[in-house]
């Protein structure tokens, strides 16, 4: 039963039980109001609200506190006197005073003695990192629109960028930057000098890695299912929009893509993993990373069974709420993706994720910690190829390698595929891709119908 409804049926009975209890996350004693009495209000505000008992030793032994006029006064100034002020309810029974604090709403607070959190039976200090990340997880400091003293204007500004951006974003070049970036809530006038915060660093410096380490995606192509054996990498350190560009040319080059052909109109090619999704989730990576984590960048990683795209930064809500309701970490850097038409303003972008993946009959993975992860599952291109090898070899006894039989896969849904395009997909040179092809033939399960151009593969079925 709440203490609250104990002390209201005024039954000692019961509050004796609660002091036996001894001190907890909700409840502190003490023997009388002295200034340590803001460093319990203080704790308690910052967490989840609780009681404090004035007249109560360290033994729980009740030594009895009188509530006089003045003392209720005096605690509600200690009260009003932290940083921000903060509401408490003050009365008394069977000679305890009794102060309640609720859970505020205007995290974080401070009082004379500095920032303290309730932990357990204990209200501890703050250190300067804990308050650091309290803060950005109560969104009272967000990192875009921090102002970046290092950064000189407009020695550091690349006006070509924020010039395509302007074009982009179809806004007129009708008054100075300044007063453009100004009003894009990407800079401000301090003390007379105009300043960039983050956010305009990120998206319109020359060089934004000499700012921000953090600034930057990894790109690995592995070859298998563990990160074992590289194939290919990049990593990107430009602007973000540079960054997610080159990011997803990245991704297009060493995804697979399939081809439909329907009567006589033009091939259509299928990607195996949706672009869109991978667009939505390439994007959230880089709106709603935690840049204040200097450690970590972004990473897309490319796995013969999914592709897996990392950043740093927890959810700001709980997890259960993930794709019903959207909350940017960086609303300025939303705002500009926002303009350049690459995300909805209503934050939709996990649901369009699961429906485009759903639609493909492919499955997603959503991991949630402190860091987000997507994991995109890729077609079971791979069993596939294995029961076109089983096929082969049963029928002629052949000992074909993994890449001539997932060529010959590629080739009976596709006669017309060329050798560049088996290329890519295979992630082997031309020059390989031609060695196999003659051996397939000379095997006498590969035909070339036609000329070079114009011609076709045909896969012979003995």
């Amino acid at each position: 039963m709440e203490l609250k409804k104990l002390i209201e049926k005024g039954e000692s009975q019961e509050l004796e039980f609660i002091l036996q209890q001894k001190e907890g996350q909700y409840t502190e004693f003490k023997e009388s109001c002295d200034k340590s009495l803001a460093k319990e209000i203080v704790a308690f505000a910052n967490a989840n609200g609780g009681r404090i008992f004035l007249g109560v030793d360290d033994k729980n032994k009740v030594i009895g506190c009188k509530l006089t006029n003045n003392l209720k006064s005096r605690i509600i100034n200690i009260a009003h006197n932290c940083d921000p002020k903060i509401e408490v309810s003050v009365s008394s029974f069977d000679n305890i005073v009794i102060i309640g604090v609720k859970e505020s709403d205007n995290k974080l607070h401070r009082c004379s003695f500095g920032f303290y959190m309730r932990n357990g039976p204990n209200s501890q200090k703050m250190t300067r990192d804990e308050i650091m990340d309290f803060a950005v997880s109560e969104r009272k400091i967000r990192f875009d629109n921090q102002i970046n003293a290092d950064f000189k204007f407009p020695q550091d500004f690349d006006e070509k960028k924020f010039l395509e951006f302007l074009k982009r974003s179809n806004i007129s070049k009708v008054i100075p930057i300044k007063e453009i970036l100004i009003n894009l809530s990407l800079g401000i006038v301090v003390k007379r000098k105009f300043r960039l915060n983050n956010a305009g660093i990120l998206l319109f410096a020359k060089e934004p890695e000499r700012f921000f380490r953090q600034n930057f995606v990894t790109c690995v192509l592995y070859k298998g299912r563990e990160k074992v054996n590289i194939i290919d990498r990049k990593d990107f350190k430009n602007d973000l929009l540079n960054n997610y560009e080159n990011t997803f040319a990245f991704l297009k080059q060493h995804l697979r893509l399939e081809y439909e052909i329907k009567g006589f109109g033009p091939r259509k090619e299928i990607p195996e993993i949706p672009y869109e999704a991978l667009r939505e989730a390439l994007i959230n990576a880089l709106i709603h990373r935690d840049y204040f984590e200097d450690r970590f960048g972004i990473f897309v990683e490319i796995f013969d069974d999914r592709v897996e795209i990392t950043n740093k930064g927890k959810l700001l809500f709980d997890k259960r709420q993930l794709g019903k309701i959207s909350m940017p970490r960086n609303p300025i850097i939303f705002d500009i993706f926002h303009r350049l038409g690459l995300i909805e303003k209503v934050g939709s972008g996990i649901n369009r994720i699961k429906k485009q993946v759903k639609d493909r009959g492919l499955k997603v993975k959503f991991e949630v910690d402190e860091f987000f992860r997507i994991i995109f599952y890729k077609p079971k291109t791979a069993k596939t190829v294995e029961k076109w090898g089983e096929k082969w070899g049963e029928k002629w006894g052949e000992k074909l390698t993994y890449n001539q039989k997932e060529m010959l896969m590629l080739i009976s849904k596709n006669k017309f595929i060329s050798i560049v395009e088996l290329s890519k997909k295979l992630q082997l040179g031309t020059t390989a891709i031609e060695n196999n092809l003659a051996k397939l033939k000379q095997k006498g399960l590969l035909k070339r119908i036609g000329p070079d151009k114009g011609g076709h593969w045909e896969v012979i079925d003995k």
